[in-house]
């Protein structure tokens, strides 16, 4: 592969907007939209939907789906979720990609993190601004540059924005899996790592909430006539932790004991939150089974277990298809002088989905940084510009057939 002079053209368009693509990120970032922030989520939507509508592509806002969701007081709750954002151009070129991202934060409405400041390093420091706002404007600076490019035509792409990643894509769920099946290469716009270190295989994960009910007692008088949840819920949590160690790789979080009221009373309702993270498929049924065998065993008589929620994420391994993504990916940034590498993640994201469904896919395309989910997240601002090249560049590959995706797609088929 080599840089020809249309690609230049691609990658000259990108460098001459640095200062847009950097602004509009810290513009957006700027305004909280932590996932369960309604009035927040809405206003990020309209500020990218204005953004999506100077492409020429159809824009579109698509409605999620509820969910649900368990109070800490054991009541089971429907939860609704802002829209989707779905842009799409040639969807019926011969090739389809599919690019995915992002615009809810973990920084909630009354966050003391609310806006983006430059450290004295340079590194900008703010909420989102590298998870993932900073990668939409990536993704969004690849796509106006790859509209320039006269091979453009023989490669449809769709771009899906979702307002709930940050709590395990609940709502949105379903429309990754859709584009999943629809597509031949996945490009996601999560943080790379500070040194641009890309993530390789990642671990599924599992979201569980088990709602433990007692029976209420006074603790003096009637102590014996009561089955008190939140000693239930101390013993099956205790049972969940004890599986860690026993099949590698596969852990479980106990994150939260919830429940119980006044010291007199023996308490009758408890919930226990817990996840879990498994390598591979065979590993994500061992811990189900483990889960039920557990949660078939009340601690007490007269208790009851109803566990809600379960593996949301499938493992993302390292197949033969994203082997020869990554590699082609690496060819691609060595036009650029990029090195590109990568390493395994215990984390998750929509890429987990996508290749669920079918979809070979490079999941952290977004710009450098780190410290994300924290109050010192940051992001260089040189690799904005980088990494929209970067993706630029390999949407140009895919149109010349230099980067073969269909042939990517038929491996990871042959896999399923």
């Amino acid at each position: 592969m080599r840089i020809l002079a249309p690609d230049q053209t691609v990658l000259d368009h990108i460098r001459g907007r640095r200062d847009v693509i950097i602004d509009r990120a810290v513009a957006w970032a700027e305004v909280n939209s932590g996932s369960r922030n309604a009035e927040g989520l809405n206003a990020v939507l309209a500020a990218l939907e204005a953004t999506a509508r100077a492409l020429p592509a159809t824009v579109e806002r698509i409605p999620t789906q509820g969910s649900t969701t368990v109070a800490d007081d054991g009541r089971v709750r429907g939860e609704a979720h802002a829209d989707a954002l779905k842009i799409t151009a040639r969807p019926d070129a011969p090739i389809q990609v599919v690019l995915t991202g992002h615009y809810d934060t973990v920084f909630p409405a009354d966050s003391r993190f609310q806006s983006v400041v430059t450290r004295p390093d340079g590194a900008l420091n703010g909420p989102g601004i590298a998870d993932m706002k900073g990668g939409i404007s990536v993704l969004l600076a690849a796509l106006e540059a790859f509209e320039t490019h006269p091979d453009r035509h023989g490669v449809g792409w769709t771009v899906l924005l979702s307002p709930d990643e940050e709590i395990g894509s609940p709502a949105s769920a379903p429309l990754l899996a859709e584009l999943g099946a629809r597509g031949h290469v996945g490009l996601t716009y999560e943080p790379a790592l500070s040194d641009g270190t890309l993530a390789g295989a990642r671990k599924g994960s599992g979201n569980f909430h088990l709602i433990v009910t007692g029976k209420a007692a006074h603790a003096g008088r009637a102590f014996d006539e009561g089955r008190n949840a939140v000693a239930g819920a101390a013993i099956i949590a205790a049972a969940l932790h004890a599986l860690n160690g026993r099949r590698e790789g596969v852990t479980v979080n106990v994150a939260k004991i919830s429940g119980g009221g006044a010291l007199n009373v023996v308490a009758d309702n408890a919930v226990v939150r817990f996840n879990v993270r498994v390598p591979d498929a065979q590993s994500a049924a061992w811990i189900t089974d483990a889960i039920a065998e557990i949660v078939a065993m009340p601690p007490f008589d007269g208790m009851t277990l109803d566990l809600h929620g379960g593996m949301t994420r499938a493992p993302k391994p390292m197949d033969a298809s994203q082997t020869a993504l990554f590699d082609a990916v690496k060819q691609t940034g060595a036009l650029l002088n990029q090195a590109i590498a990568w390493k395994p993640s215990g984390g998750v994201c929509e890429g987990n989905n996508l290749h669920a469904a079918g979809l070979p896919n490079i999941d952290t395309l977004g710009v450098l940084g780190g410290d994300i989910h924290s109050d010192q997240e940051f992001a260089w601002p040189d690799s904005f510009v980088d990494r929209a090249q970067l993706s630029a560049l390999i949407l140009c590959k895919i149109a010349s057939g230099e980067i073969d995706a269909a042939h990517l797609k038929r491996l990871r088929m042959e896999t399923l």
